[in-house]
């Protein structure tokens, strides 16, 4: 069965390196990789009646735009044979992005996005761009791998699980990283950043359940003690020089105390490496 990646794009060189990345670390695999263009113009809301339409002066020069561009990139990706197994579809769609990300989710069946950490208008200063912040909180219908513009594909020498052990894990909610995981022969560093003395009963069944589900991968256990996630996650990541972090994103819990604005700025580390955002299926 083919995967279906949806590859969201602003023509920036970030994109085009998440773009890359996808292709690489599914090289050999069947892949149909959907890259969507949103176009939209400030001011306008999917909830009033100022929508521009097809044949507005505005809504018209925008999307002209979004296809010259968007047929760029057609023909830089046409140069490529990484896999005869992959086949490409382009987009380009007026909407907010998160909007049309969701709708091209349940009309594609997508089941896996890859974007870039930032794009062409965000702050050089920004880690996480604004779109990818609202991708990442908004989209909870499937996993999400943000790649840095400056880091290109390789295999990870270890793929970052940081976990509290204190939510019951489910296989589907952790399939893409072990796919990942053996993709890419990479180990997966279970960290949990203590705040306890030990653990209860249900942290030792759920820390059971977690070796279960990661049992066809390598994988090793790692404790930091006296020390908050952010600091713990960041001087881990640091130390090991790690090349992929993965977690569960759950609403207002760990994404919003790692990832959301401001704090997101204080982590430098995550400009270097790619995080993958996999969801809680209860959340």
């Amino acid at each position: 069965m083919k995967k279906k990646i949806l590859i969201p794009t602003d023509f920036s060189k970030n994109a085009w390196n998440a773009t890359t990345y996808a292709i690489n670390l599914f090289k050999g695999e069947q892949c149909e990789f959907h890259i969507l263009n949103t176009f939209y113009l400030g001011g306008y809301s999917t909830e009033n009646l100022l929508i521009p339409e097809p044949g507005d002066a505005a809504y018209e020069s925008i999307k002209e735009t979004s296809e010259k561009k968007m047929s760029k990139l057609k023909t830089q990706l046409s140069y490529r044979d990484d896999s005869p197994e992959h086949r490409f579809y382009f987009y380009n769609e007026f909407g907010p992005l998160t909007e049309v990300i969701k709708r091209m989710i349940e009309k594609k069946d997508i089941e896996f996005i890859v974007m870039g950490t930032r794009g062409e208008t965000d702050s050089k200063d920004v880690i996480f761009g604004s779109n990818t912040i609202n991708v990442m909180e908004g989209i909870r219908l499937c996993p999400i791998l943000a790649i840095p513009g400056t880091f290109f594909f390789k295999e990870p020498n270890e793929i970052v699980f940081p976990t509290s052990f204190k939510t019951h894990f489910k296989q589907r909610e952790l399939k893409h990283l072990v796919e990942i995981a053996k993709l890419t022969n990479s180990p997966v560093c279970i960290l949990h950043i203590k705040k306890e003395d030990k653990l209860s009963k249900e942290q030792e069944e759920n820390k059971a359940l977690l070796e279960d589900i990661l049992i066809t991968t390598e994988f090793s256990h790692h404790t930091l003690e006296n020390i908050d996630v952010k600091k713990g996650l960041h001087s881990f990541v640091q130390s090991r020089e790690s090349e992929m972090i993965a977690f569960i994103n759950k609403k207002h819990t760990f994404f919003s105390s790692i990832f959301s604005n401001p704090l997101v700025k204080d982590l430098g580390v995550h400009s270097k490496v790619p995080v993958l955002a996999m969801h809680d299926i209860r959340s």
